[in-house]
């Protein structure tokens, strides 16, 4: 019987999940396929219970439902519950659904292929779920310390407490320090095609040669990208992340693990039109 995946979000138009899925699938011999389901926050709990229903193999969550989701789901795995967000969903044989966290460690490998000499301190932009699963992975993987900074200063400071060695400074206060950084990450929806446009805060002051990220990957360079290279960054968009990441969640649903190298030059080409 033929199986089916989905993405679930809100906006969810702007997603090359479908893409990717579905050409793995037809790479790798399997009968299956992969569709986007808009979801609204007063929704979510409804869209959960009808994937159950209808018998979906799994799927991925992206903005804004990745820590949402959490109290609909029958379990989490270690990824997620330590990152407190979850962005793939699998089942077990007895039908459980277990939400992992493949943000993180697709983020690590993204950037471990873009750069090997990144080091020194590092900037998290943004206080949501990718930012919390970026910074869980980034500090096992012994990168820091971690800056946190968001327009609501608050939550920059509960995920910066959550850290072995995590900061918290305003919006102005980032500014002002980005020379500072060996690595700056931008993890919000500033920039995103169908979303918010602008940039998260000023790249003026990043420091030559650092490697600056977006995990934004459509556009392939949002305007804060396009500042920081103006700046002598070195700027990585959210291709890579985004192919490891399905990659992973790939691997979970069906055990084979996909090529991500022809992959990410197909999610290039088709975002860059």
């Amino acid at each position: 019987m033929k199986k089916w995946y989905a993405v679930v979000g809100d906006p969810i138009a702007q997603s090359m999940s479908p893409v990717m899925h579905d050409q793995w699938f037809d790479e790798n011999d399997l009968d299956a396929t992969y569709i986007p389901i808009h979801a609204t926050a007063g929704n979510l709990e409804q869209t959960i219970n009808s994937l159950r229903t209808l018998g979906c193999s799994g799927w991925n969550v992206t903005v804004p439902h990745k820590q949402a989701i959490i109290p609909f789901l029958d379990e989490v795995d270690e990824s997620a519950r330590v990152m407190n967000a979850v962005n793939t969903v699998y089942q077990t044989d007895q039908g459980k659904l277990i939400g992992a966290n493949t943000d993180g460690a697709g983020f690590v490998k993204s950037l471990e292929e873009f750069s090997e000499s990144v080091t020194g301190p590092v900037l998290l932009i943004g206080a949501g779920g990718a930012a919390r699963g970026i910074a869980f992975a980034l500090q096992s993987a012994g990168y820091g310390p971690l800056y946190f900074t968001n327009r609501t200063a608050s939550r920059a400071a509960e995920l910066s407490t959550a850290m072995d060695d995590g900061h918290a400074l305003s919006i102005e206060d980032a500014e002002e320090r980005l020379g500072e950084f060996g690595l700056v990450v931008q993890t919000t929806s500033v920039g995103m095609n169908f979303a918010q446009e602008g940039i998260p805060l000023d790249p003026k002051n990043i420091a030559s040669g650092v490697v600056v990220a977006d995990i934004i990957y459509n556009p392939l360079e949002t305007e804060f990208l396009r500042q920081a290279k103006q700046a002598g960054a070195k700027t990585m968009n959210g291709v890579g992340m985004f192919v490891h990441q399905g990659a992973l969640a790939f691997d979970k649903w069906t055990g084979v693990y996909p090529d991500t190298k022809r992959m990410t030059d197909t999610i290039t080409m088709k975002v860059g039109g």
